[in-house]
């Protein structure tokens, strides 16, 4: 049986951290502000603000909701943007996508100052990520992967990572990621020939493939550390990973859940950023 690499024992670590860091800022009178910026009423988007909204309530971060309505101007939301960017009290921003499409998304997220970019959507914290340099900050969801191996103690150094997927969103920086921990990285996609023979050669196999339970019991072997990236719904309705969970738990030696894995930590990752963003903007 693998070991269960619970996001929620991460997630109470972090908690731990950041409600410290926050009382050290507060008791220099700097309290930690995010403020989210929603257009429309789409529910998803609401229940995403929602869990955002308790994630930084539950240690002392405090949300500032600007809502929009769906008719909101392509000017209006740049005009919202730069206002954030030049408040003082806010330091994150978090925009909730995607945005109606008589917005040019684009240019509204190039609008954002890289130093409140809490979720590393801009192109400066892309290059942050990909450069190793601090600008702007990384994406959520790759680096709750890497909290998930540091906190379970996985060793990265020298080992074989193989990145199953290469979005902007969390392939690609992940790969880059695990390079900085001293991982030696191979990125397979949907072109990649002979994946279940790469993807066994690797000591931590990382899955965002994008389609439920892509990966199976073919494509893994024991000891492996596998995370799982992926929600999909199954045929039943249920709620499933990019790896077939119950085909791949018994061989490998340890295995994110899915639900209850990355996802849990990535909205703790998130206010870690609003709060080391708070830090940088008053050193």
């Amino acid at each position: 049986m693998a070991m269960l690499l619970e996001g929620k024992k991460v997630t109470a670590n972090l908690k731990e951290r950041l409600t410290a860091d926050v009382e050290a800022l507060k008791a220099r009178g700097i309290v930690p502000t995010l403020a989210i910026v929603r257009v429309g009423e789409k529910e998803d988007a609401i229940a995403y603000e929602r869990g955002a909204t308790k994630r930084c309530e539950s240690v002392g971060v405090e949300v500032r909701s600007v809502l929009l309505s769906e008719e909101a101007t392509h000017d209006e939301m740049m005009a919202t943007v730069e206002s954030l960017n030049k408040d003082k009290n806010v330091h994150g921003v978090l925009i909730l996508r995607p945005l109606p499409k008589h917005m040019d998304e684009a240019k509204i997220v190039a609008a954002l100052a890289p130093e409140k970019d809490i979720d590393g959507i801009t192109d400066i914290s892309m290059v942050g990520t990909y450069a190793n340099k601090i600008t702007g900050f990384d994406p959520c969801t790759p680096e709750a992967c890497m909290e998930i191996l540091e906190f379970f103690g996985i060793e990265t150094t020298g080992k074989n990572a193989v990145v199953v997927g290469r979005s902007l969103v969390v392939g690609k920086p992940a790969a880059m990621m695990l390079l900085k921990r001293n991982a030696t990285v191979t990125v397979c996609h949907t072109k990649t020939q002979n994946l279940p023979e790469i993807c066994k050669r690797a000591d931590i196999l990382v899955v965002c493939a994008g389609k439920a339970k892509a990966v199976g019991a073919d494509c893994v072997s024991p000891g492996q550390t596998v995370i799982d990236v992926g929600i999909n719904v199954d045929d039943e309705g249920k709620l499933c990973g990019d790896v077939d969970f119950e085909a791949v738990e018994p061989i490998v030696g340890a295995i994110t859940p899915v639900p209850g894995g990355v996802g849990t930590v990535t909205t703790s990752v998130l206010v870690k950023h609003v709060v080391e963003a708070a830090k940088r903007q008053n050193p």
